[in-house]
């Protein structure tokens, strides 16, 4: 890290020359080749993706994606001016680019489609592929369609389109960047200090998006993973600067050249940032493990996010003081900022004292708020959103709205079997069999007389549930058929009969990551481990460091899962009760277990240091907290208010994302930096830095305080005597 930073600082035109030329010419290649988003949400050899791939096969007309448009009109739907509007539009619609076929109301197979009320009914409009591809195919064919039905109310008649999300995401990001230089601006009291961690943010932002958007080119990526690569890169871009800068200006203050206080930043902040990036990025690699396809596109633009950003605080900012030099703390805002730790004086290094004081006292405290904000993780079911959970601006959810009363809600969600015939018996009575027997379901609302395929070796039977999609009822029903009545009715005929659809799909996914979760937290958890005990030269400290962090993903949890329980807390967020995607838990893992570890990289890193100076346990835990808890809390506020903004995406999962990640960074720098790392430190004692000899012999060695200072004045004094 020294010759790096040594070399980023002396040769500080060529870096930023080189840093412009690839930000431009990745920022020109995106633009050219846009991202492509897609996204295959089927789990890995499950019934939902069998069935699916059954009729992909053999019912060539079904290959793609449908969407109903839904119209209701209180004088009734089959009015002759209603019914003369609604056809005329599906005339149109049948002549759009991609649809396969139109299914109106008014047609003998849509009967079903007009509700017993007649103020509301629903045409079928089958596509000839998936969304996904259609988005790649043409960016703009949504708001294309959308023009063309103009959902909304028209001479009495309302028409609203089901599946299509209108609105798109606030810029974020500018938000998240607002927030940061303003909360950067505190902490520094300079417009100039507060510009360099946003700079630098910025430059890693445009090239790790850049690079991201080729990669979805290659690997499947859902349309989110820009959004999740996003908040994770700015977190950490103008956190790991933040800790860079910070130690820049506290080299000054004590009276250090420029290129010596550039050098010893790069050496300490650097050198934590650069292990705090790599946990980061083998935090985000677990999720390799978990064998989904969706999730290597948001692994691989994550991870470049990540790696950008760590690759400009490493060398662009160092270039950049270079130049800075002495005027680090120009343009000061008056009053703001004060300046650096007063040592035993500080509000924190008293604090510290306090908690080591009454070490039992602060772990049981701590400890039994992080239990009270973990309980609520019992609350938590798994499943995806449906359109009942979009906002009402949307035309989907006023589809949807419609949908659940003109028919109930279970044709948001109908469920899908898959019959296969091939080389079978007794067939027409199988069939009947079944179908009278799902008829007399109780959860049953209705069911369509059983589809062949041209062949006739396949056959579809929809089944419409009393409840909606994402309820627990609809859920038990799923399971009931696949357990019970299936089996039962075509044992020794040999029909296969595979139960999908939207509810299915989503009991398999949640059953298979819960199942795989457990490999993936372990390789996490293990790999981190090690490389802490490389750094830290401690089993106790490593370990202490991987229970904390899954502490306070636990308490992330307990939060989220309040909030989409239909307490107060998503109703002042505006997060509607919902069930969770099995997906958003793993990927919250990789995420914080990452970022959290961060926090742990800087502080102990710290208390190392000043632990290797003077032997002294207490007094490393309280200087080490007093140098590093106002940058800490400066970051981690930063973290929250970045995650916090993602809250108010219409996205649901985003929502859900957001407002995990937050929570955890928030009680991650309260309650487990300041109260459960200094408490647990003080009880182990020098316990902390025991190091059995034998793992000691077969760990790399990493260079420590004195070793680098010892480096540090050789090449000062080297090119001292040089010159």
């Amino acid at each position: 890290m020294i010759r790096l930073a040594d070399l980023c600082y002396r040769h500080r035109w060529v870096v930023i020359g080189i840093w412009a030329i690839v930000f431009v010419t990745i920022v020109t290649f995106a633009r050219t080749y846009p991202a492509e988003y897609r996204a295959d949400y089927q789990t890995p050899d499950a019934e939902a993706t069998k069935a699916f791939d059954l009729l992909d096969a053999r019912f060539s007309s079904l290959k793609g994606d449908s969407i109903n448009i839904v119209f209701f009109s209180d004088a009734g739907a089959t009015t002759p001016a209603a019914k003369n509007t609604i056809e005329a539009l599906l005339e149109k619609l049948a002549t759009f680019p991609h649809v396969a076929s139109v299914v109106s109301p008014f047609a003998p197979q849509g009967a079903n489609q007009i509700a017993k009320t007649v103020k509301t009914a629903y045409a079928v409009v089958n596509l000839d592929r998936t969304i996904d591809k259609l988005a790649n195919l043409d960016a703009d064919y949504q708001k294309k369609f959308l023009d063309l039905v103009h959902p909304g109310t028209r001479n009495g008649l309302q028409i609203e389109v089901s599946t299509f999300v209108a609105s798109k995401a606030l810029g974020a990001e500018t938000i998240a960047l607002v927030f940061a230089a303003f909360i950067l601006l505190i902490a520094f009291g300079s417009v100039l200090a507060m510009g360099l961690p946003i700079f630098t943010a910025l430059f890693g932002l445009g090239i790790g998006a850049g690079l991201g958007a080729m990669l979805s080119r290659v690997f499947g990526t859902p349309d989110w993973a820009a959004t999740v690569a996003t908040m994770i890169g700015i977190g950490v871009g103008v956190d790991y600067a933040l800790f860079i800068v910070t130690r820049y200006r506290d080299g000054l203050v004590k009276g250090l050249l420029p290129r010596t206080a550039v050098i010893t930043a790069m050496a300490t902040a650097g050198r934590a940032v650069l292990f705090a990036g790599v946990i980061v990025i083998v935090s985000l690699l677990g999720m390799v493990t978990m064998r989904l396809g969706y999730m290597n596109g948001m692994l691989c633009m994550s991870v470049v996010a990540v790696a950008a950003m760590l690759a400009a605080s490493l060398t662009l900012l160092p270039a950049i003081l270079g130049f800075i030099g002495y005027n680090i703390d120009r343009f000061r805002i008056p009053f703001v900022g004060a300046g650096h730790n007063n040592g035993t004086r500080s509000f924190w290094y008293r604090w510290s004292r306090i908690v080591q004081r009454r070490p039992w006292m602060s772990l049981c405290a701590g400890t039994l708020i992080m239990l009270v904000i973990t309980a609520p993780i019992s609350w938590l079911r798994f499943g995806f959103p449906d359109d009942g959970n979009n906002p009402e601006t949307e035309t989907s959810r006023r589809a949807y709205d419609l949908m659940t009363a003109g028919f109930g809600p279970g044709f948001n969600g109908p469920l899908l079997m898959v019959v296969d015939t091939q080389g079978a018996g007794n067939i027409q009575r199988t069939l009947v069999q079944l179908f009278t027997k799902l008829q007399q379901l109780e959860n049953v609302a209705f069911v369509l007389p059983p589809i062949f395929n041209p062949a006739g070796d396949t056959a579809i039977i929809n089944v419409y549930p009393a409840s909606k999609p994402q309820s627990k009822q609809t859920v038990k029903l799923v399971n009931t058929l696949r357990q019970d009545i299936v089996p039962e009715i075509i044992a020794g005929t040999g029909i296969k009969v595979l139960v999908g659809g939207f509810t299915a799909i989503s009991i398999d996914h949640a059953d298979y990551i819960l199942g795989r979760l457990p490999l993936f937290i372990a390789t996490v958890v293990l790999l981190s481990f090690v490389l802490l005990i490389v750094v830290f030269r401690s089993p106790l400290v490593a370990f202490k460091a991987g229970i904390m962090n899954l502490l306070s993903i636990a308490a992330a949890y307990g939060v989220m899962s309040y909030a989409v329980n239909g307490t107060w807390l998503g109703q002042l967020l505006n997060i509607p009760e919902t069930p969770v995607p099995a997906f958003v838990p793993m990927i919250m893992f990789a995420i914080l277990f990452g970022l959290s570890m961060d926090y742990e990289v800087f502080l102990l890193s710290s208390i190392r240091e000043q632990y290797i100076r003077t032997g002294d346990n207490s007094l490393a835990v309280a200087d080490g907290l007093t140098a590093t808890a106002r940058v800490i809390t400066a970051a981690a506020a930063i973290m929250v208010f970045v995650f916090g903004v993602f809250i108010f995406d219409p996205n649901v999962f985003i929502k859900q994302i957001g407002l995990g990640l937050a929570s955890a960074i928030l009680i991650d720098a309260t309650v487990i930096r300041i109260v459960l790392v200094p408490a647990t430190m003080e009880l182990l004692g020098k316990a902390n830095w025991w190091m059995p000899r034998w793992l000691n012999r077969i760990l790399p060695e990493i260079k420590g305080a004195a070793a680098i200072e010892a480096e540090l004045a050789a090449l000062l004094a080297k090119e001292s005597t040089n010159a």
